[in-house]
């Protein structure tokens, strides 16, 4: 069955890199998530990437540490870059051919965005690692997938985490907590359910941007979830 998906935009977390690490990235889970992703481009889905920062620094850890927090945000910014610079090795070591672009420009290690110029890299069948957020400061990576998914065209946001799915509680810590399948956005901001900040999910929301959350640690979960196998949560419209 053909997928009912063709061009996806994955949102890796910062957090997601370090594996079981404190801080940085791990390589094994560098390898990995490469891995995941040339499945995707070998199966024939357009594909570009939003990746956090939080390994590195976290524009909301400034206030803790005196810094200002606007700068606090570009510093987390910058850390976005410096992950999309390794997930792009990684996916070189994989013959998947890929292009960092980059919110804030610095054109020694990436492009300058230019969104008709993304959209032609993933209809030429590039990874497209978009990087440095939106630009400002402010929003969240999870704003910056939300707004280059829709910037793009993409059908669907692919959000990869540690857990399987949208939980009534978080399964970590509420152990009869229950999994949801499917849910609507009413659904999600009726019962306070953490999927993105309120900015993203707002603008996913109102562009009827679907949002698959998924296990992306499972081999071959992030093929599924692009297929449209019953992986994780899809949160959808609610129409």
């Amino acid at each position: 069955m053909a997928s009912k998906y063709k061009r996806v935009l994955l949102k890796l977390s910062g957090e997601s890199l370090m594996g079981n690490q404190n801080f940085g990235i791990e390589p094994e889970r560098l390898v990995h998530y490469a891995k995941e992703i040339k499945t995707l481009v070998e199966a024939g889905f357009e594909t570009a990437i939003v990746i956090g920062g939080g390994n590195i620094f976290r524009g909301l850890q400034a206030d803790k540490s005196g810094i200002e927090r606007v700068q606090g945000d570009y510093m987390g910014m910058m850390a976005t870059v410096i992950n999309g610079m390794a997930l792009q090795s990684a996916l070189e070591t994989q013959e998947v051919y890929s292009r960092l672009v980059s919110a804030i420009e610095m054109r020694e290690v990436a492009e300058p965005y230019i969104r008709r110029r993304a959209i032609r890299h993933v209809e030429k069948g590039r990874v497209v690692i978009f990087c440095a957020g939106t630009g400002s400061p402010y929003f969240t990576t999870d704003s910056a997938a939300a707004l280059r998914a829709s910037e793009i065209g993409a059908d669907v946001i692919l959000k990869g985490t540690r857990v399987d799915g949208i939980y009534t509680a978080d399964p970590e810590k509420d152990p009869s907590a229950t999994k949801y399948d499917k849910i609507s956005f009413s659904e999600v901001i009726s019962k306070n359910l953490k999927v993105m900040d309120m900015t993203a999910f707002t603008m996913c929301h109102e562009n009827d941007m679907p949002i698959v959350v998924f296990d992306i640690n499972i081999k071959n979960n992030l093929l599924k979830a692009a297929s449209g196998e019953e992986v994780g949560t899809i949160v959808h419209c609610d129409c």
